[in-house]
C-alpha cells in the first residue's frame, strides 16, 4: 500500500487497516448494495402499479418489517459509522491507500469529496439507528417539510437553489465518474464486467441525484415544496412521464447495478 509521507497520515492508514476496523467498514458497502437494491426493487413495484417509498427511508422500513430485521439495520449502524470514520480520516489526514496529490487543488477535491462520504454515511448511520429503534418515517415528507420551512424567507430560498445546483453537479460527478470509468482507480481489480456494472451503476445514480436537485429547484421556482421529495419523488416523476414505466424500470436496474457494485467495493475497494 503507497502511504502520505506525513506521520498523521500513515498513522491514519494504519488505524484504518487495522482487520477489524476494515472488515466493519467494508460491511458498509454491503449494507449500501443491500439498500439500494431494495430501493430498485420498490421503484420496479412502483413502476407496475404498486406502492413503496424508493428511498432510503423505504428500503429501511423493508429491512426493519423483515425476520431479523432490527439485527441487520443494528449492524448496519455499525458498519455506516465505521465507513463514515474511515472517509473522515482521509479527509482530515489523506488517502491511506494512494500518496497526496501532488496537486494542491486536486488533493482539497479529493479531501472534500471523501468528507462528503462522510456525512452521507452518517446521515445513513442515524437513519438505520432510527429504524433499529423501531422509529424512522419517510424521508420525502422530511425534504419538503424542510423546503417549504427554508421558502419563506429569501436567505432560505438561496439556500435551495445553491441546494439544489450542488446536488446537481454531485449526480453530473457520479455520471461523469461512470463514463470515464475512472470508479477503477478505487478497485484494486480491473475486469470488463466489473467496469461495465460500474458504469450503469454509477451513470443511474448519478442521474437519480441530479434529478433529485432539478426537483429542488423546480420547487423553488414553482413555490410548490412538494415538488422537493426526494429519491423517492425523483423516481416516481420520472414514472408519471410518457413511457413513464419503461423509464423507471430502466432506472431500477440502474440502481440495482450500482447495488451490486457496492458488494465488488466490499471485496476490492482500496482501504
Amino acid at each position: 500500500m503507497a502511504y502520505s509521507n506525513t506521520s498523521t497520515s500513515s498513522t491514519a492508514g494504519r488505524i484504518a487497516q487495522h482487520p477489524t476496523f476494515e472488515r466493519f467498514a467494508r460491511a458498509g458497502f454491503v449494507m449500501s448494495g443491500i439498500v439500494h437494491l431494495i430501493i430498485a426493487y420498490i421503484a420496479l413495484r412502483v413502476a407496475f402499479g404498486g406502492g413503496g417509498t424508493a428511498d432510503q427511508s423505504g428500503a429501511m422500513a423493508q429491512i426493519a418489517a423483515a425476520p431479523f430485521g432490527k439485527v441487520v439495520l443494528w449492524v448496519a449502524v455499525v458498519a455506516f459509522v465505521l465507513m463514515a470514520l474511515w472517509q473522515l480520516a482521509e479527509a482530515i489526514f489523506g488517502s491511506a491507500s494512494k500518496p497526496d496529490e501532488t496537486d494542491k487543488k486536486k488533493e482539497a477535491f479529493r479531501r472534500v469529496k471523501a468528507l462528503a462520504v462522510a456525512v452521507v454515511y452518517a446521515a445513513l448511520a442515524l437513519m438505520a439507528f432510527t429504524f433499529a429503534r423501531g422509529g424512522g418515517k419517510s424521508s420525502s415528507g422530511d425534504s419538503q417539510s424542510l423546503t417549504a420551512r427554508l421558502m419563506q424567507n429569501t436567505a432560505g430560498t438561496a439556500v435551495l437553489v445553491v441546494g439544489g445546483l450542488v446536488i446537481i453537479a454531485v449526480g453530473g460527478y457520479y455520471v461523469h465518474k461512470g463514463v470515464t470509468g475512472r470508479f477503477m482507480e478505487d478497485l484494486d481489480t480491473n475486469t470488463t464486467n466489473i467496469r461495465r456494472l460500474g458504469t450503469a451503476g454509477h451513470i443511474a445514480k448519478g442521474a437519480a441525484i441530479g434529478a433529485i436537485g432539478v426537483l429542488v429547484i423546480l420547487a423553488v421556482t414553482s413555490s410548490a415544496p412538494d415538488k422537493a421529495a426526494g429519491l423517492d419523488g425523483a423516481l416516481k416523476t420520472l414514472g408519471a412521464q410518457p413511457y413513464g414505466v419503461v423509464l423507471l424500470v430502466i432506472a431500477a436496474l440502474g440502481i440495482a447495478a450500482f447495488g451490486l457494485f457496492s458488494f465488488v467495493q466490499a471485496k476490492h475497494a482500496k482501504m
